[in-house]
């Protein structure tokens, strides 16, 4: 190493030990987290108390790491989502859409690809395979028919619909929170190309599948006798869940006009959605409804976020982040259509095989740290969204790259349907590298014609 290289990592690095134990942590808990010997969140957490412990950070730098913007619109959006999840409302409109078609076993699975995409945007693609496959599971015993394409294709929508919108996919509420962009930020730059994406994927399924999918009149009759609003258990709660929902997301819409972050608007919409939930309850209904609601927030995922902006941040401390961008900008020649692509396509490669929440946590300064010799905010805007599209469409590579993926694997088993790791990496990851391609495409043309 010559001593001019050494003069420029001195410059980003002021103390080589602490930047070798940042990393080591930052490593570690990536091993742990692929191997799956331990909860992610156990994993997260171990992880920042070593960048205390160990004087990476103190204590008060640990807290100012945490993206409480982040915490608030995760845990908003999971009360809003469990309380309205008790109603019925989502399994009712599944069944709906599905008898619209008139149970064509083809044209359901377009409708459920659709529907998938559309409630991943909406509420977010863990809570949406929760909702729609079992009923998925349920339709295509009634019809007769393999549930493997429907199941299959599910997945690829949960993860590409999530891409739609700031809410869809925890890497973009990472990253509109890091650079507080709105949610029609996400929805008039990425919702096109999840669009164009989307019509593909059904495309090449209905060509593969859904031309060979048959059924007969008396299984599309069982079908059609459904009573779909029976599914509703509660009508008034649907009426509140729907108005609240509405509520939010218009909230979300106007954020940037009325100057409050998403993760304000977020909170406030699970207060309203609880208040009107317990309202009107005797106290010991209203403080079991309350209890029962709070049960519904995924507090491994809260406390696996807040592990993870803590390590983060210390790498960020030890200057090794700022490092790492100045090489990037070297290697792309200061290029930001390079960069762009060479994000894209690191992302979803990575993401494929790593979860893609602790790699979008490791990017976001990394990014930040190389707007300004790339021109600024506003100039390095394509890197940024090239890595939520290869984050998200990543999370289709295979079996064990999204949450998404491996909760319908775990459904699916319970029904009796196994997903092989190997055969479901023989579809994702080609469908994966085609979807990049698209997107590829889009960026180039959206930004560089």
């Amino acid at each position: 190493m010559t001593e001019t290289n050494i003069d420029i990592i001195s410059s980003y690095i002021p103390s080589l030990a602490a930047a070798i134990t940042a990393v080591s942590i930052l490593v570690a808990c990536y091993i742990l987290l692929f191997t799956e010997k331990l909860n992610r969140a156990v994993i997260a957490m171990m992880g920042a108390c070593l960048m205390v412990m160990l004087g990476i950070l103190t204590q008060d730098q640990a807290f100012q790491g945490i993206d409480f913007n982040t915490i608030a619109l995760l845990t908003g959006m999971m009360i809003i989502v469990g309380i309205a999840e008790k109603s019925g409302i989502f399994q009712y409109i599944a069944i709906w859409c599905v008898k619209k078609v008139h149970a064509n076993p083809r044209a359901i699975l377009i409708v459920l690809a659709l529907t998938t995409a559309i409630f991943s945007a909406i509420l977010d693609n863990v809570t949406t395979v929760l909702l729609i496959v079992p009923v998925t599971l349920q339709i295509t015993k009634k019809l007769k028919v393999t549930p493997y394409p429907y199941i299959i294709l599910e997945i690829f929508a949960s993860n590409i619909g999530g891409t739609a919108t700031l809410i869809g996919d925890p890497p973009n509420i990472l990253i509109g929170s890091a650079l507080e962009l709105s949610f029609m930020d996400f929805v008039n730059e990425l919702t096109p190309i999840v669009a164009v994406t989307m019509l593909a994927l059904i495309l090449f399924f209905d060509f593969c599948f859904g031309r060979f999918l048959k059924t007969g009149e008396k299984e599309k009759k069982a079908i059609m006798n459904t009573e779909e609003i029976k599914e509703i258990k509660d009508f008034p709660l649907m009426i509140k869940s729907l108005s609240v929902l509405i509520i939010t997301i218009i909230g979300f819409i106007l954020a940037e006009h009325i100057d409050r972050q998403n993760g304000t608007i977020a909170l406030c919409g699970a207060i309203l959605m609880l208040f009107l939930y317990t309202f009107g309850n005797d106290r010991r209904v209203r403080e079991v409804k309350v209890e029962r609601a709070l049960s519904a927030v995924d507090w491994t995922t809260i406390f696996f976020f807040i592990g993870l902006f803590v390590i983060v941040y210390g790498l960020d401390a030890t200057g090794i982040l700022d490092y790492i961008g100045h090489r990037f900008v070297e290697f792309t020649d200061g290029s930001i259509k390079k960069a762009t692509f060479m994000v894209l396509w690191i992302s979803a490669l990575l993401s494929s095989f790593i979860d893609n929440i602790p790699f979008v946590a490791t990017m976001i300064p990394v990014i930040k740290s190389i707007e300004t010799d790339l021109g600024g905010r506003e100039a390095v805007m394509p890197v940024w969204w090239a890595l939520s599209i290869g984050a998200c469409f990543g999370g289709n590579g295979s079996l064990i790259a999204a949450s998404a993926n491996v909760i319908v694997a775990g459904l699916a088993q319970r029904d009796g349907l196994h997903i092989h790791f190997g055969k479901f990496l023989l579809w994702s990851f080609p469908i994966m590298i085609a979807s990049i391609v698209i997107a590829t495409i889009c960026l180039h043309l959206y930004h560089f014609i």
